[in-house]
């Protein structure tokens, strides 16, 4: 989807719980690239929270060491089949990715033994391994980079899906290369893909054009983007790629002009109103955004997109009270259609509930159950609930979690 896209596709939480779901099948790789996908869209739509941007940032460290613990056991493997090069090469990866030092030691000490060994033992037939080695390395990568591209695609529309499966190896190596943020790649992969399918490659213009904004390339992303919105006026993508790239100007009016020239139907629509919002919000015309949201609930009836939304305009305009009732709404709605509380939200409202004094036995509930859900935060939680525990005049319960928020595992 690229880096800069954070109002087409999915909304951050939905990468994070995406991520989570990887993570709990043991995929570290691809729930890390969730994760980060999620940084990057917290960090445009939140920029002052920096609780979540932390919260998502453990979440990648802990990818990133678990990762680097998958490559370390097949190094391992490879080096009982005397695979030496793929081994190195892996465990070279797995150094990259950790921050935990006793790993590292060990992962530098069997890269030496690898070096002696190589110094040692030369290979009597250089071909024969080579050609072992390539193969071996070619099937590994090709495996993990066919996994990574399905799952990228299968965020995506189903016109897109079956479009981006079927341009071909430079697109497909473009568009890992963009998620991967290698920019440079991904633009001359994206270019020779274009080349590759001028008659059937209209969505290779949203990639490139990302690959293009990422690289400050910005005339040029605009040129690919108003060419995509000639031959394909009725999808919003292009609109919204144009709006980011005025955005990141801060060119707020050309980003509204943009979303004028939209055909009704598709001005009317959720995404688009979303991102007239978000283009008022950013503009820091707060009033204007909150009436926005408010017509379209009032319009076309409940969205938790726009609710986050206008939450977050509340909060801006330092309406605490009217943020709260929106977060309490949103809970709402989700125990009414029996879908699990987002735990974004409900740490939204327990942290308003907390700073306005309201420090009753609900606010209590919500911090105990966020410490199973988000146990990443438990710490600030449990200092939350030894501060109301206070409050309320029972001191020893509040001791009780004030030295857990303390307590190291």
């Amino acid at each position: 989807m690229g880096f800069l896209k954070i109002f087409s596709g999915k909304e951050p939480e939905e990468y994070e719980k995406k991520g989570d779901s990887l993570f709990s099948e043991k995929k570290y790789g691809l729930a890390k690239i969730e994760y980060e996908t999620a940084l990057e869209k917290y960090k445009k739509r939140y920029p002052d929270n920096t609780d979540i941007k932390t919260t998502i940032q453990s979440k990648i460290t802990k990818s990133k060491e678990l990762l680097a613990l998958q490559h370390k056991k097949t190094a391992e493997e490879l080096i009982n089949s005397q695979l030496f090069d793929d081994a190195e090469e892996i465990l070279a990866l797995a150094l990259e990715l950790t921050s935990d030092p006793k790993l590292k030691i060990e992962l530098e000490e069997r890269l030496k033994e690898i070096h002696k060994h190589s110094n040692s033992e030369k290979i009597i037939d250089p071909y024969d391994h080579n050609s072992q080695f390539e193969e071996t390395e070619k099937e590994f990568y090709q495996e993990e980079e066919e996994e990574y591209f399905s799952a990228l695609c299968n965020s995506l529309p189903e016109e897109m899906q079956n479009a981006y499966q079927g341009y071909g190896e430079p697109f497909k190596a473009g568009y890992i290369a963009l998620n991967k943020g290698d920019f440079e790649l991904a633009e001359a992969k994206l270019h020779q893909a274009m080349e590759d399918n001028q008659l059937s490659g209209n969505f290779i213009n949203l990639e490139l054009a990302t690959a293009c904004l990422n690289l400050q390339k910005h005339e040029e992303a605009r040129v690919l983007l108003e060419d995509f919105i000639k031959k394909r006026p009725d999808l919003p993508h292009g609109y919204q790629l144009l709006c980011e790239l005025f955005l990141e100007r801060g060119e707020y009016d050309h980003a509204q002009e943009v979303l004028l020239s939209c055909p009704e139907k598709l001005f009317n629509s959720l995404p688009i109103q979303l991102l007239r919002g978000e283009i008022l919000f950013q503009a820091g015309r707060y009033q204007e955004a909150e009436s926005l949201y408010l017509e379209y609930l009032k319009s076309s009836g409940w969205d938790e997109g726009i609710a986050r939304s206008l939450a977050k305009t509340y909060e801006a305009l330092l309406e605490k009270e009217k943020a709260m009732d929106m977060y309490s709404e949103i809970m709402n709605q989700s125990r009414i259609y029996g879908n699990k509380i987002d735990t974004f939200v409900k740490r939204r409202f327990a942290d308003l509930c907390f700073e306005s004094k309201m420090l009753s036995n609900e606010t209590l509930e919500l911090y105990l159950s966020l410490t199973q859900e988000d146990p990443d935060n438990k710490d600030y939680y449990f200092e939350r609930i030894s501060q109301i525990y206070s409050a309320q005049g029972n001191e020893k319960e509040s001791q009780r979690y004030k030295a857990l928020s303390y307590k190291k595992e």
